[in-house]
C-alpha cells in the first residue's frame, strides 16, 4: 500500500460565513483529535485534501504532519455539500502504529462477467459493500476482495465464510455471523419482477412525501462534539 500524506496547519476554529470564505480561499477546515490531546483545529488546500480524502476513505491511515510534528490517523468523518459535492471539512483521528484500529472496508467482487451463471443470462448483485474489521494500521486492507466465478446457478450465493482476510486482519464482530449474503444471483424474469413492485411502492411513497412535505437538510456542525469521539481502539 502506498503511503498517503497531507499538510495541514493550524487555524482558529471558525463557523458559518468564516467557514465558507475559507473554502472560497482554496482551503478545507479540519479537525484532528484524539488520545489525550485536545481536538486541533487545522486546514489543508482543496486538491491536495479531496485527493487524499478519496485515496484514505475512512479506512487507510494517512500520515498527517502538523508544523513538525508527524502522525497517523484515520478519516472519521467527511463532510460533503449535498448541491455542489466538494468537501466542506474532515475530521481526522490520530492513532498509533500499535493499536487495533476497527474500520470499515470496502467488498469487492472480482472475476464479474466471467461465472457461468452470468454467462448462462443469470445477473449477480451485491448484497453488501462494506464490513468492519479490525488491525493493526499497517495491516489495515484497502479493500475484501471475493471472486465470483464459482457461481453457476440462481441457488448459489457468496457468503462471508467465502471472504479469506489477510494476515492480521479480523472481523470486528466477534460473533460474526458468516452466513451473511454477500452476493445473490438471480434470474433476469425474477429481478424485473421485484423491480416492478419496489417501483410501485417508490411512487406510493412519493406521493405521502408530496403530501407531507420534503424534509429539510439539517444544519453541519464545524467541529464534532467532544462527547462523540471515540478513542476507537479495540
Amino acid at each position: 500500500m502506498n503511503e498517503i500524506s497531507l499538510k495541514l496547519s493550524e487555524r482558529a476554529q471558525v463557523g458559518g460565513k468564516k467557514a465558507a470564505q475559507l473554502l472560497r480561499d482554496g482551503f478545507i477546515p479540519s479537525v484532528v483529535y484524539g488520545g489525550h490531546d485536545e481536538p486541533r483545529a487545522t486546514q489543508s488546500p482543496t486538491v491536495e485534501t479531496t485527493k487524499v480524502a478519496r485515496a484514505a476513505g475512512k479506512h487507510t491511515p494517512v500520515h498527517i504532519t502538523i508544523g513538525n510534528k508527524k502522525t497517523l490517523a484515520i478519516i472519521k468523518d467527511i463532510d460533503i455539500d449535498p448541491v455542489k459535492r466538494h468537501i466542506r471539512h474532515v475530521a481526522f483521528h490520530t492513532v498509533h502504529k500499535n493499536d487495533m484500529i476497527t474500520t470499515e472496508v470496502p467488498i469487492v467482487l472480482t472475476g464479474v462477467g466471467e461465472s457461468a451463471a452470468e454467462r448462462a443470462g443469470l445477473v449477480v448483485l451485491q448484497a453488501i459493500e462494506k464490513i468492519e474489521v479490525k488491525a493493526i494500521p499497517a495491516n489495515l486492507p484497502e479493500s475484501l476482495e471475493i471472486s465470483i466465478v464459482t457461481l453457476e446457478s440462481s441457488d448459489d450465493k457468496i457468503t462471508l465464510e467465502d471472504v479469506t482476510l489477510p494476515t492480521g486482519v479480523e472481523f470486528a464482530d466477534v460473533d460474526q455471523d458468516m452466513s451473511l449474503v454477500v452476493a445473490n444471483v438471480y434470474e433476469p424474469s425474477a429481478l424485473q419482477a421485484a423491480n416492478d413492485a419496489a417501483g410501485g411502492d417508490a411512487e406510493d411513497e412519493s406521493e405521502v412525501i408530496a403530501e407531507s412535505g420534503a424534509d429539510t437538510p439539517q444544519n453541519v456542525q464545524d467541529e464534532p462534539k467532544q462527547s462523540n469521539v471515540d478513542a476507537n481502539k479495540k
